[in-house]
């Protein structure tokens, strides 16, 4: 079978750069509004400016990065509106994926849930990025563990939108109500107690979103 001469193997550089820079925008290590340069990220990365440039497209493209014309680009900023839509999606679709994971988790999930809750409860208080990269890996496993494909697709469109939120009002990890929440998700889980569990998720949804949004400077029932 011949190939078609108009295929390209994938270049790892570039896709290396691009969950490199992916990575790091849900991480916080680039925060919203900060702006990004191609040339100082390449010779950060020690790479070229070629791969920089098709990640930072790509990511644009995602919806973490914003292109302004003459100025390049910059992590963006969610508007209010934005994070009041993305909490009503989030309670929704963490309610799903909890009750999905109550009935269809694994032993080898259980442990990854078990883990991850215990990852998050031992990082320091202080340490806001940590815990937000923990707090997001805790429901990214909540999700693996329903083993829904179509689910796990929008989760990382949504994980998206939520770690720019978290990053941009950088409150609330630490909340007493957070390792509550997390606890009850994961004990409804485990118990295979589906509406227990999706209840328990959209309550942890519901705690959080009026806070999220006073931050942001909107009532949240405005």
């Amino acid at each position: 079978m011949q190939v078609p001469p108009s295929f390209e193997r994938p270049t790892l550089v570039r896709d290396g750069v691009y969950d490199h820079l992916r990575r790091a925008v849900l991480d916080g290590d680039f925060l919203p509004g900060e702006r990004l340069g191609e040339a100082e990220l390449g010779a950060r990365l020690g790479v070229s400016r070629t791969p920089v440039r098709e990640a930072v497209m790509r990511l644009t493209q995602e919806g973490l990065l914003v292109a302004e014309a003459n100025k390049g680009v910059r992590v963006r900023q969610v508007s209010a509106e934005e994070a009041r839509a993305t909490y009503v999606v989030r309670e929704e679709l963490d309610g799903l994926a909890a009750a999905l994971a109550a009935a269809n988790h694994t032993a080898q999930d259980a442990r990854h849930l078990e883990e991850a809750l215990a990852r998050l409860g031992a990082a320091r208080k202080e340490d806001y990025r940590v815990q937000t990269r923990l707090d997001l890996a805790f429901h990214a496993a909540v999700t693996a563990a329903a083993h829904n494909f179509p689910l796990a697709e929008l989760a990382r469109g949504l994980e998206q939108r939520v770690a720019l939120i978290k990053h941009q009002t950088r409150t609330y990890n630490a909340h007493p109500d957070t390792a509550a929440g997390h606890a009850a998700i994961l004990a409804a889980v485990l118990a295979r107690d589906a509406e227990a569990a999706r209840d328990a998720a959209r309550r942890h949804v519901r705690t959080f979103a009026p806070l999220v949004l006073e931050n942001l400077g909107v009532h949240p029932h405005a």
